[in-house]
């Protein structure tokens, strides 16, 4: 198992999740011949695709003549192993997923589900953004957020001290100091 972990690190994978929701729209996007083309040409040899409880299939391929290795699951006890493996994460906007890549120092392209009613997961992703955390793309834009995308303009992120928070919240209380 070491073997193969070393192997899948030394590969330089991508690793594409969509949680547990159907997102076949970013599976779609990221599974066209021009998005693995550029991935391909920015030196990724994998790419690995949790596709959930989608309907849409991606084409899976062995990387020979030059080409990106395609591979793809539905559903993992934990993804925890392919974010630490991962060289770049291209994530649904769910908030678990994006701030355990971001606390991993991943670098992260968020892809927002716009058919999502209320779409906060939007607004969490675009404020991060904006702060230089991460990438933000919509399915229809992941070709050219990867074509463009420079790692080295991301800004790490640092979690917040939420000891103040839970201070105050306690003094509120009336617990007592620790």
């Amino acid at each position: 198992m070491a073997e193969a972990d070393e192997d899948l690190k030394s590969r330089r994978t991508v690793f594409v999740t969509v949680g547990t929701t159907c997102f076949d729209s970013l599976v779609r996007a990221v599974d066209t011949q021009e998005v693995k083309e550029e991935l391909f040409k920015k030196g990724y040899a994998h790419l690995l695709i949790q596709m959930g409880r989608g309907s849409y299939i991606p084409a899976k391929s062995t990387g020979e003549n030059g080409s990106l290795e395609v591979d793809c699951f539905t559903f993992s006890s934990s993804i925890a192993d392919y974010l630490r493996s991962a060289s770049l994460v291209i994530s649904h906007a769910g908030s678990g997923s994006i701030f355990e890549t971001l606390r991993l120092q991943k670098p992260l392209i968020v892809v927002v589900n716009e058919d999502l009613m209320d779409n906060h997961q939007s607004e969490l992703a675009e404020e991060l953004a904006e702060r230089k955390h991460l990438f933000c793309a919509r399915p229809q834009t992941l070709y050219q957020t990867v074509a463009d995308m420079d790692l080295g303009s991301l800004i790490p992120y640092q979690p917040g001290d939420a000891a103040p928070v839970a201070k105050l919240l306690n003094s509120f209380l009336g617990f007592p100091d620790d």
